[in-house]
């Protein structure tokens, strides 16, 4: 086990690697863009970085560019390809994010209440966990059950500072399936709870892909 996740975090280290604005030819700056930045000027940036969204991912991604600038004061190329990429991931999910509140510190166990939409129907749960990451893993459990065990859970940096965005992957095995969910946030917790649920939307889609067709009559 350890060698394949050694060797997955070589592939993401090599997947970021390629990524990097100097290679399509730009110059990392210290600021790229701010919060009053427009859609078009938005829209020409990731096309500098190689991107073409169309007009309702476009909005989605500006959307939560404009969110981001609220939390962070610089943003750097490396912060949109993470932006861009978890928007693409996240086209049309089945299970969604809403809202996540997370209680821990010095008490025994970390307490997560979490609401989450699931195929258009809104839910709400609560679980206890060691720690804020395994009390959040385990309210979604409770709203989407499953029985795929966690293969990888890991955190990465995307930029310097302490309002840095974390860019989480999760890694979920299951009869033989085996999926990676990502996200990014500058709340580490919000991205691990994001990339988990990543990863579910993934398995879910792989079990219709491998499900038996049914019968005729």
């Amino acid at each position: 086990m350890a060698a394949r996740v050694n060797a997955l975090g070589d592939y993401l280290r090599a997947r970021r690697e390629q990524l990097r604005p100097e290679d399509v030819g730009l110059v990392r700056s210290s600021l790229v863009m701010g919060k009053h930045s427009g859609r078009h000027a938005f829209r020409k940036k990731l096309a500098d970085l190689g991107y073409e969204l169309g007009d309702n991912a476009l909005t989605d991604a500006f959307a939560r560019f404009k969110a981001l600038a609220d939390k962070k004061k610089e943003i750097f190329d490396e912060d949109l390809i993470a932006l861009v990429d978890d928007e693409i991931q996240a086209a049309d999910p089945h299970i969604k994010v809403l809202d996540l509140d997370v209680h821990c510190g010095s008490r025994p166990k970390s307490l997560a209440a979490i609401v989450l939409e699931v195929g258009g129907q809104r839910r709400e749960a609560q679980a206890q966990g060691d720690g804020p990451v395994d009390a959040t893993f385990n309210a979604i459990k409770q709203l989407v059950p499953h029985s795929a065990t966690l293969a990888l859970f890991q955190i990465h940096a995307v930029t310097e500072g302490s309002d840095a965005q974390a860019e989480v992957t999760v890694r979920l095995e299951e009869s033989g399936k085996t999926v990676n969910g990502q996200a990014a946030e500058t709340d580490t917790i919000l991205a691990a709870a994001r990339a988990y649920v990543s990863a579910l939307n993934k398995l879910l889609v792989k079990r219709e892909k491998t499900a038996p067709a049914a019968l005729s009559a």
